[in-house]
């Protein structure tokens, strides 16, 4: 049901929207939702000319999915998608910024790039990167996608002592076969010190949410000084994608498919 058709039929008005951006104004607003998580909360170096903004050269040649709030029509989350064919105009993916991802891209199918995900703050509770994955689904589903892959992020302030202990984490329990493993091109500084004996060290939501579905992470991380994280290459199998998640994205808050403007 469109929102259209929910405000005919007297249905409550969802509170969180998810679409594509179709205009300059609504990337730019997803843009600046970055500056303000990646460079003022997180205290990432962002080279732009423009105020207030993190951009780069990808921008122009992806799509922005945004999630909305509807009263306000604030951007709350946001993500941007790069697929195969794409590529061709950016002259790669933007993991191959800091991997070697050559094992991948040998196989034959139609991949999708997901990066750049932020969330407002004051939307954490978990139904807007929830929207945002709604919006992913249907995206996979229209575009017929197979392999999902992108770049998940481990907070650096603390020198990588909770790196190094979510990539013992991963390691054991979630690594990728042999033959799907990519090289980090700027491998982790060491750390002297190590995790105390305890419970996993807790996963970024991003991370935990690609975990979740039934991504791999696919060798060691490589560090990003600019944004002061270490980045986990993820890849996603849209074949092994756990069905339990594809029908709760699918289906939506309060058990309604999501008011979509998506495109192919």
């Amino acid at each position: 049901m469109s929102t259209e058709q929910m405000e005919k039929s007297g249905a409550p008005r969802p509170r969180l929207q998810v679409k594509l951006a179709h205009s300059h104004e609504e990337v730019l607003a997803t843009q600046r939702l970055r500056y303000r998580v990646f460079a003022e909360e997180m205290g990432a170096e962002v080279h732009t000319a423009a105020p207030q903004v993190e951009a780069d050269h990808f921008d122009p040649h992806c799509q922005h999915l945004l999630v909305l709030d509807a009263a306000s029509g604030k951007v709350v989350s946001s993500t941007r998608i790069l697929t195969r064919p794409m590529v061709a105009r950016t002259g790669g993916f933007y993991s191959e910024n800091e991997f070697d991802i050559d094992s991948i891209l040998r196989m034959p199918g139609n991949f999708m790039e997901m990066g750049r995900t932020c969330v407002d703050p004051d939307f954490r509770s978990g139904a807007a990167i929830g929207m945002l994955w709604a919006g992913l689904a249907q995206f996979i589903e229209l575009n017929q996608i197979d392999y999902l892959i992108g770049c998940a992020s481990i907070p650096m302030h603390d020198g990588g002592v909770l790196a190094h202990g979510i990539m013992g984490e991963l390691r054991e329990h979630h690594m990728a076969p042999d033959h799907l493993r990519v090289t980090p091109k700027r491998p982790l500084p060491g750390v002297s010190d190590a995790l105390p004996a305890g419970p996993a060290p807790a996963m970024p939501p991003l991370l935990k949410a690609y975990l979740r579905v039934g991504a791999w992470a696919c060798g060691d991380a490589c560090w990003d000084p600019d944004f002061q994280v270490a980045d986990v290459f993820v890849m996603l199998d849209v074949d092994n994608l756990q069905q339990r998640y594809v029908r709760h994205f699918l289906r939506g808050q309060g058990g309604q498919r999501p008011s979509y403007a998506l495109a192919s």
